[in-house]
């Protein structure tokens, strides 16, 4: 196991060296493997449970296959559980088991934008299809920070693909609507120092700053024991009216929350925002300093799909039949949409590695009509960058312990 990783050409070495010399992929298997790749462990397992279980369903009313071919998941772990969340050595050798089992075509994830980082790179070095329904950090797929995305395809083309926006829209979003509809001229923008949390709360900051507001910008370290309170009342002092949490519940949300109220209020008193790395948490929900959090959401919500009705309604009630509960986040029904995209791009396929990332990258944009998705977004992937064509941004508040929709979002 990697024990840590750096991403660029020389730093993934020697995973990329497992990818060239495993000569996976290179002849059709009989039976063809799509990995899912998710934190099963910490905060984010039981919306990974969902996702993993949102797959196999929609694997499950395919028949078991994509064309002609017959098809099974694996899943995988990225997770630790001294950790409770995402590591960089799980994830880094998870890349490399992803390459080394020859009948695995395709990867459905990752959650963290953090890991995909890692493991794109070595995916990449192998012409693997990696598909998210989650990460939005911008860089994966766009210019953004020094020399992204160029970092992440050592190949030099492309072998990744997500079915929501990225962290650019959502960012604007949020900070047009604490902006223009919500009056704040003063926003502290927190990230937690992480990857995905670090490209959103940019992506807020920019916009912010361009309306005219001032940012006042502070970091929460996962790793502090003492908790927030000193943080929190530095932003107090500065003249801030709210708050953006720019980061993944996973990293000591519970103590960001509650020490945010100790020392500013509650959601009325002094208003809170958070991005989708905060959605689908039930211990989130439950928490009474959590009442009256905005939120965004980077796509159509789980709320959303059940009110749309129609296939996708239909395909959450088939889904609580099976499982006895609707998913336990909105994401999970994107891990769906994503397997959806993978199947298309098998059945489109002469069933090789090669052959199911053409199928995306190659030729005519990879689609989905609104009537196939189990979102009911209908999308097309860019074969330049493998981002939707679409985008759709949910505002949602927690109200009574629900991530209730307020309504979409335009980006102006």
């Amino acid at each position: 196991m990697i024990k840590s990783i750096k991403i660029g050409a020389l730093a993934v070495s020697g995973a990329l060296a497992l990818a060239a010399c495993s000569g996976g992929g290179d002849s059709a298997s009989e039976v063809l493997v799509v990995g899912t790749d998710l934190p099963l462990q910490g905060a984010s397992a039981d919306a990974s449970k969902s996702t993993n279980e949102v797959v196999a369903l929609v694997l499950e009313q395919a028949g078991g296959k994509a064309g002609d071919f017959t098809v099974e998941i694996k899943e995988y772990d990225d997770s630790t559980a001294a950790k409770g969340a995402w590591d960089d050595a799980a994830c880094a050798k998870n890349a490399q088991d992803h390459v080394a089992n020859t009948a695995e075509v395709a990867v459905m994830g990752t959650y963290n934008s953090g890991c995909a980082k890692i493991i794109i790179p070595v995916l990449n070095q192998a012409g693997m299809l990696m598909v998210s329904h989650a990460n939005t950090y911008p860089g994966l797929t766009v210019e953004w920070d020094k020399g992204e995305p160029g970092l992440y395809y050592p190949s030099g083309a492309r072998n990744y693909a997500r079915v929501i926006a990225h962290d650019g829209f959502q960012g604007t979003a949020a900070a047009q609507f604490l902006f223009n509809e919500q009056g704040v001229k003063t926003l502290a923008v927190m990230d937690d120092t992480q990857a995905y949390g670090i490209g959103i709360a940019d992506a807020v900051q920019i916009e912010f700053e361009r309306l005219g507001g001032t940012v006042i910008r502070e970091s929460w370290d996962v790793k502090q024991t003492q908790g927030y309170t000193a943080t929190f009342e530095k932003i107090k002092a500065s003249g801030a009216t709210a708050v953006y949490y720019g980061g993944i519940f996973d990293n000591n949300g519970v103590q960001l929350v509650k020490d945010k109220t100790t020392v500013l209020g509650d959601n009325t008193a002094f208003l809170a925002m958070a991005p989708d790395g905060f959605s689908g948490y039930p211990t989130l929900r439950e928490m009474p300093e959590a009442e009256g959090l905005w939120m965004t959401f980077a796509g159509k919500s789980l709320d959303g799909i059940i009110k749309g009705g129609g296939a996708p309604a239909k395909f959450i009630e088939d889904y609580t039949a099976k499982y006895g509960a609707q998913p336990n986040s909105s994401y999970a029904v994107y891990g769906g949409v994503a397997m959806q995209v993978i199947l298309k791009a098998i059945a489109a396929s002469d069933g090789t590695r090669q052959g199911v990332l053409d199928a995306v990258f190659a030729g005519e944009s990879l689609c989905l009509t609104a009537e196939e998705s189990i979102s009911g977004m209908g999308f097309c992937l860019s074969t330049e960058t493998g981002d939707v064509d679409t985008v759709t941004m949910t505002l949602q508040q927690m109200l009574g312990g629900v991530e209730t929709d307020v309504r979409t979002l335009d980006i102006s």
